[in-house]
């Protein structure tokens, strides 16, 4: 066995960790963003939004929009990884999980800090889960699909989906405020910041690499 071949697979344990700590912990921080109650991130205001109309917990609608989104994979050939599929089902989990265990805040004094932690600690997930690069997250392949078949921008196509998306969950009642602004102008230094605290060795050095961050490493749901 060689060296790189030694070492690529002592690596798969620690980029596993980052993987599912990401995931946890991003389902952790939108639960937070709930609890805040001062707007959602764009996904969350969607799942918000049925939720309140299905009678479902947010975590399960979670659930059930990242695998309809990775079924729209199939016609566009996007190929999913691990951690492709276990985003469809560990972030909506630690979402439910949090929100068991975290109780309503009320009055801006609470409901601030409580959105400040949801967001730096989405930034923390972000920059874990990407740097595991076991595959995009469904809503990520989804755009980086329709970028190689429309031949648009990322920008374009990304802003085109996030737009529909906060739409049709406000639509549909979910939570849009400061919060999502917030959100917004926050998380891509935030995801760029983490990303580089933990990165870890890429395919030059012999790691078989799932799939890369397709989308600039912005969101990784």
């Amino acid at each position: 066995m060689s060296d790189v071949t030694a070492r690529s697979r002592a690596r798969v344990p620690r980029r596993l960790v980052h993987l599912y700590a990401g995931l946890a912990l991003y389902g952790a921080s939108s639960a937070l963003l709930v609890r805040a109650g001062l707007g959602l991130e764009p996904w969350g205001v969607l799942h918000q939004g049925l939720a309140g109309r299905t009678g479902l917990s947010i975590g399960v609608v979670s659930i059930v929009v990242g695998a309809v989104v990775l079924l729209l994979w199939i016609p566009i050939r996007q190929r999913p990884g691990l951690g492709t599929v276990s985003n469809v089902f560990a972030v909506g989990i630690a979402m439910d999980g949090t929100l068991a265990l975290v109780p309503d805040v009320h009055g801006l004094a609470a409901q601030i800090p409580v959105l400040a932690a949801g967001i730096g600690l989405n930034g923390v997930a972000t920059g874990l889960y990407i740097s595991a690069r076991f595959g995009p997250g469904p809503r990520d392949g989804l755009m980086t699909g329709l970028h190689r078949l429309t031949g648009r921008s990322l920008r374009l196509v990304r802003t085109a989906i996030e737009v529909a998306v906060v739409a049709t969950g406000f639509l549909l009642g979910g939570s849009l405020g400061a919060g999502t602004v917030l959100y917004a102008l926050s998380i891509g230094p935030l995801a760029q910041l983490f990303l580089r605290v933990f990165a870890l060795p890429g395919p030059d050095d012999g790691l078989p690499d799932g799939a890369g961050p397709p989308r600039g490493a912005i969101l990784p749901r």
